[in-house]
């Protein structure tokens, strides 16, 4: 009688602190939710570690960094935000941080991890302030819809040739021998993927990863692993191993604020999207001066796990679209999130397991992250000739450049050119007069 009683103070606890009955959820329908989430972005552990390691940094501590750093932004988000929202390294933001800021400037990663959180703190300012605000009424919409469609096709760049469909020869970029067995399971990847992404299979992802790993043990191509379940690998090689001071540069401001906007965009879409079907984050709305502390307090969470992933050896964090998957299922509070990060505590031990997965049922997931990001394209306005011809080169710019940086700031640029030959001087602010001078940065650095 007595462990009845505790048990349902237990659930009446639960029941008060996240609100479920006003809404309109319960525990059963939150558990539903979470795990429906973990399915959908367990693909993240695999990918960002494949992706990162390529910057030089040892696989098998990302793999324990990126779960760690997944796991404490997503449990926060629960607790503080109470909003049922998952986090981890953001795709696009991984690529980024390897292809254009590490390789493509030439520095190392520990500077890089440095960039990130001085990015970091910078969006904690901008979270824990109105210049949120501000930021979106200085920005024309159409190049926030640009931002995501040009990472979409960075994404599929990297994806297509890491799979080998492109090699560059002479400074051409030419087709790749698709003969190659690798490349053509990669292929089959792409259209298996895509299909299960597009008839809405939970867990599309994994899936897919799971599908081809098993099909290049069958054809020999990669090792089965020897072991399933394992210690974590240790984080001394990433932890606390940032590089602060000497980034502090004036060269390095654009990808600073690049790296800051591009977050803050990205979670603003997505919670966009989660709020849509969960009739949540009602204040987001262009031009909104409306308190929404749901919203506030996930930026928030967004900011400090960022700051917080750079110390771990991570790239940006931010809000996970994939969360819409079980708010779908129901979830409505935090304690979807919550559960979503303990069954992820579940993948610390599967090092081995990930460590098995070929590069060739990782590239196809990018692809088709890549096609979801690409079809925002469908959002830009292009009877607004000033955003649209801007549209055009950030989107242009990104995958040719290897840079959100440079593709960013070509299109504020252009769009401000425009506006000023079209002399539509009512568009024109001095937030964008602002941003398009620290656009120039880049090319003139």
């Amino acid at each position: 009688m007595q462990q009845e009683e505790s048990q349902n103070t237990k659930e009446g606890f639960i029941e008060r602190y996240f609100k479920l009955k006003s809404k309109q959820s319960n525990i059963k329908t939150e558990l539903m939710a979470g795990f429906t989430i973990f399915l959908s972005m367990l693909y993240v552990i695999p990918v960002s570690s494949e992706i990162l390691s390529h910057a030089g940094m040892p696989k098998d501590a990302l793999i324990t960094a990126i779960t760690l750093v997944t796991i404490l932004s997503t449990l926060a988000c629960g607790l503080y935000a109470n909003t049922p929202v998952a986090m981890s390294v953001g795709m696009g933001l991984n690529a980024y941080f390897t292809y254009g800021i590490v390789q493509g400037i030439g520095i190392s990663w520990q500077q890089a991890l440095g960039i990130v959180f001085i990015s970091g703190v910078v969006f904690i300012i901008v979270s824990f302030s109105n210049f949120r605000i501000w930021i979106l009424k200085s920005i024309p919409k159409n190049l926030r819809f640009a931002l995501c469609v040009g990472l979409g096709a960075f994404l599929a760049t990297i994806g297509l040739k890491g799979l080998g469909f492109f090699v560059l020869q002479n400074g051409n970029l030419l087709l790749g021998n698709l003969s190659e067995i690798s490349t053509l399971l990669g292929t089959l990847g792409i259209l298996l993927i895509l299909v299960l992404y597009l008839l809405k299979v939970q867990g599309a992802f994994i899936l897919g990863i799971i599908i081809l790993s098993l099909l290049g043990f069958f054809f020999g191509i990669s090792p089965l692993p020897t072991q399933i379940l394992s210690s974590p690998a240790s984080l001394a090689p990433l932890a606390f191993e940032l590089e602060i001071l000497s980034v502090l540069k004036f060269a390095f401001i654009p990808i600073i604020l690049t790296l800051m906007v591009t977050d803050l965009f990205d979670s603003l879409g997505t919670l966009s999207g989660i709020g849509t079907k969960a009739n949540l984050f009602v204040a987001l709305e262009d031009n909104s001066t409306k308190k929404d502390k749901a919203l506030e307090k996930t930026l928030q969470v967004d900011a400090v796990a960022t700051t917080m992933g750079s110390l771990f050896g991570v790239s940006t964090t931010t809000s996970f679209l994939e969360s819409a998957s079980g708010v779908a299922m129901g979830g409505r509070s935090g304690l979807s999130a919550i559960f979503t990060a303990l069954f992820f505590c579940l993948t610390l031990f599967m090092l081995p397991l990930f460590l098995s997965i070929p590069s060739f049922a990782i590239y196809p997931v990018l692809v088709v992250v890549g096609v979801a990001m690409f079809l925002e394209i469908a959002r830009i306005d292009f009877s607004d000739s000033a955003s649209a011809v801007a549209s055009f080169f950030v989107i242009l710019l990104m995958p040719l450049t290897t840079s959100i940086t440079i593709g960013l700031s070509a299109g504020f640029l252009v769009c401000l050119l425009i506006l000023i030959i079209q002399r539509q001087w009512q568009k024109i602010n001095f937030g964008l007069i602002f941003i398009a001078f620290l656009s120039l940065l880049p090319f003139i650095l």
